[in-house]
C-alpha cells in the first residue's frame, strides 16, 4: 500500500520562519571599512592600515576615496604601492590656516584615490588592504576620515556617519584613528612609523571576520539538523 505523505501547513511554516531567521543573522554582521591600528600619539608619524571588504555578492569594488580631515591636518601622506591599483593624493588650500608648532599651515593633503585596474578589483568575499604614513599627527582626541567605496555596478556606499560614545554604531560609520598624548622626550619609544604594528592589527581584524563565517557555517549546520529533527517528528506523528 502506497503512502502519501502530506506536510502540516503550521510545521511548513515554522520551518520556514525558523530558517529564515537563522539565515538571517549573518547579514547584521557585515564587515566595514577600517583603519588599523586604531590609535596613534600626538606628534609621531603613524603607518596606518584602510581595510575594504567587498560585502556585495554580484559586483566588486573598483575604487576607494579617502578624505583627509581639514580642520586637524596631516602636514604630510605617503601611500605604499598595491598592485594593481594606482594612487592619487590631492593637496588643497585650507579654507582657514592653522596654527601648529612647525608654523602656520595654509594648505594640506585633503583626499587619497585608490583605483583598480583591469581585473584587480576586490571581488566578493575578498577584501585589500591600502597602507598609508599620515604625520604629523594632531594633539587632538581623535579624528574620522570619511571613506567613499565605489562598486563595478555603479553603486557607492559611503562610509561618513560619525560614532557618538553611548550611542549605537550607525549603519556606515567613518573609520576614526583615537589620538593618545604624546610620550615624554625621555622615552625610548620611537616616533617613525610601524608597518609590523599596523599589519598585526589588520590581520587580527581579519581573524575577527573568520569567526564570522565559522559561526555561518554553525548556523547552516543547525539549520540542517533542524531540518531533519521536524521531518523525522512528522513521521512519527502520521
Amino acid at each position: 500500500m502506497t503512502r502519501v505523505w502530506r506536510s502540516h501547513p503550521r510545521r511548513v511554516s515554522s520551518v520556514v520562519a525558523v530558517t529564515g531567521l537563522l539565515l538571517a543573522v549573518p547579514v547584521a554582521a557585515q564587515a566595514h571599512v577600517t583603519v588599523n591600528p586604531k590609535t596613534a600619539e600626538a606628534g609621531s608619524y603613524a603607518t596606518l592600515v584602510f581595510k575594504v571588504p567587498t560585502e556585495k555578492a554580484d559586483a566588486s569594488t573598483t575604487k576607494l576615496e579617502v578624505d583627509l580631515p581639514t580642520a586637524h591636518p596631516f602636514t604630510a601622506v605617503s601611500y605604499q604601492p598595491v598592485p594593481g591599483w594606482t594612487a592619487k593624493i590631492t593637496t588643497s588650500k585650507l579654507a582657514e590656516p592653522v596654527k601648529t608648532d612647525d608654523g602656520t599651515i595654509t594648505e594640506a593633503p585633503t583626499k587619497i584615490v585608490w583605483t583598480a585596474s583591469a581585473g584587480a578589483a576586490i571581488k566578493p568575499g575578498q577584501f585589500q588592504q591600502f597602507p598609508v604614513s599620515l604625520g604629523v599627527v594632531p594633539d587632538v582626541p581623535s579624528v574620522s576620515f570619511k571613506a567613499i567605496q565605489t562598486y563595478s555596478d555603479g553603486s557607492v556606499v559611503k562610509w561618513v556617519q560619525p560614532t557618538k560614545e553611548g550611542q549605537p554604531e550607525p549603519e556606515h560609520p567613518a573609520p576614526v584613528l583615537t589620538i593618545g598624548a604624546a610620550a615624554p622626550a625621555s622615552s625610548a619609544s620611537s616616533s617613525a612609523p610601524t608597518v609590523a604594528a599596523a599589519a598585526q592589527s589588520s590581520t587580527n581584524d581579519g581573524d575577527s571576520n573568520s569567526g564570522v563565517w565559522f559561526g555561518v557555517g554553525g548556523i547552516a549546520v543547525g539549520v540542517i539538523a533542524l531540518l531533519v529533527a521536524l521531518y523525522a517528528a512528522t513521521r512519527r506523528t502520521r
